[in-house]
């Protein structure tokens, strides 16, 4: 009984370290001090000392400080635009459309295709990731309280549209995702995979997303749900000031800014430059800069700091150990059984997933561990190649510090009425990693 336990006793560091930021963040107690209490309970469970759990997440949060201060970059550069008018104009042109007779509905699935669409895009025709959400959803949060449209709906299509793209179509941030992180360490850890088509491996994950996003639209959030008109009140007068040289110079630095950050590849360069040609063109003041960049490092601080803590949290698991025999000790309780060690290998990887907020970063984890397992119980390698992909980006979607969900968060509760946990983390885990956990569990089987 003591060797049962000596063996499966790590793995149980890197479970407590998950339940416990996942049942905190439930409490709503805020997701940094979740990550940073979870960190702490998985290290000292995992037979760190204090020092080397301490050490571990120092660190990991100097590993975060590129995202922290990338995002912080992207709120100036949101809070920027917003001064020009530009969002606003474009909310409030929306908004004069509501008062004629049977636009509701049209303006309602114009914004469901439009908003789609955007996120979609955002992995591969301009491949920005997130920095759309501040700039895009914010000014259109009076058009959907004025609808009534439900913005958990509207989370899970955002949150549709950052995962599944990157997981399906090698293009943008899926080239990086598929070919340069799954395709190449599945092939690093003794598999040859360079016949598979990755896409035909992750069309059945990816059908399983688009079903979920279906069951969200058409059937979980259809029906209204009531907000406060925050800004309701005389909105044709608020834009007679907005000129037309501002509108152009905000169009311009988004211009220069998404083409610096394709060519860089660097958020922190793309949005400086944005934020430069508003200062330099006279749209800020020079005596007005601070106060914008102050606004917007407020404005996005909040998943900054998540994002760090988020990097410690995953530091402290990896210096547990406590990954390795988490996979190994779940696939031997079922011996050669493909069904039963592929759910595991499955759930493992969503566990991993939702601690550390990222499917870039879980796996190259999980793949070393999984490669060798699919050899021995027969997966091919296309089978392999979903299986992987699936577990990866499980947690993406639902995962409390994922960027993914708490940039979401932030641009629907720019007005206060729009909850992390309740409106964006449980309804994304439930439309989308119940059924990509089936989808991929299924898929790993039939291919």
């Amino acid at each position: 009984m003591t060797d049962l336990f000596n063996a499966i006793y790590p793995f149980n560091a890197v479970v407590l370290a998950v339940i416990c930021m996942l049942t905190l963040s439930l409490c709503r107690v805020h997701v940094v001090i979740s990550l940073i209490l979870g960190a702490f309970i998985g290290g000292l469970c995992g037979h760190l000392t204090l020092k080397e759990t301490l050490d571990a997440f120092n660190t990991g949060i100097s590993n975060g400080a590129n995202i922290a201060l990338s995002y912080a970059m992207l709120g100036a550069f949101a809070v920027a635009i917003s001064k020009s008018g530009l969002p606003e104009l474009l909310a409030h042109k929306v908004i004069k459309q509501l008062t004629s007779s049977g636009a509701k509905t049209r303006i309602k699935w114009t914004l469901i295709i439009l908003i789609a669409l955007v996120s979609i895009s955002s992995q591969n025709v301009i491949p920005i990731h997130i920095a759309f959400i501040p700039l895009l959803i914010p000014p259109l949060l009076y058009v959907m309280s004025r609808l009534q449209l439900d913005r958990r709906m509207m989370a899970c299509i955002i949150a549709f549209g950052l995962v599944t793209p990157y997981m399906f179509l090698p293009v943008g941030f899926g080239n990086i995702f598929l070919n340069q992180i799954l395709l190449k360490n599945i092939t690093a850890s003794g598999m040859d995979v360079s016949h598979v088509n990755v896409m035909h491996a992750m069309a059945i994950p990816a059908l399983g997303m688009f079903l979920g996003l279906l069951c969200s639209i058409f059937i979980t959030y259809r029906r209204p749900r009531a907000y406060k008109l925050i800004h309701e009140g005389p909105v044709t007068t608020q834009f007679d000031n907005v000129s037309p040289r501002s509108l152009l110079i905000a169009l311009g630095a988004i211009v220069l800014s998404f083409a610096a950050q394709l060519y860089t590849g660097s958020m922190i360069l793309g949005a400086l430059i944005g934020f430069i040609c508003f200062i330099a063109s006279g749209s800020i003041k020079w005596g007005e800069a601070d106060g914008v960049f102050t606004d917007g490092v407020k404005m996005m601080a909040t998943i900054g700091f998540v994002m760090i803590s988020a990097q410690g949290f995953a530091e402290v698991l990896k210096a547990t150990h406590s990954i390795e025999p988490l996979v190994i000790n779940s696939a031997a309780m079922f011996g050669e059984n493909k069904a039963v060690a592929a759910f595991m290998m499955m759930l493992v990887g969503l566990v991993i997933t939702l601690g550390i907020g990222s499917s870039f970063s879980t796996v190259p984890i999980i793949t070393a561990i999984y490669v060798p397992l699919c050899i021995q119980l027969g997966f091919s390698p296309i089978a392999t190649v979903c299986l992987i992909g699936a577990s990866g980006a499980i947690g993406d979607a639902g995962s409390p510090p994922s960027d993914t969900i708490l940039a979401t968060s932030a641009g629907l509760n720019a007005d206060g009425q729009h909850d992390h946990i309740r409106d964006s983390v449980i309804p994304t885990f439930i439309h989308f990693n119940i059924p990509l956990f089936i989808a991929g569990w299924l898929g790993s089987l039939i291919l």
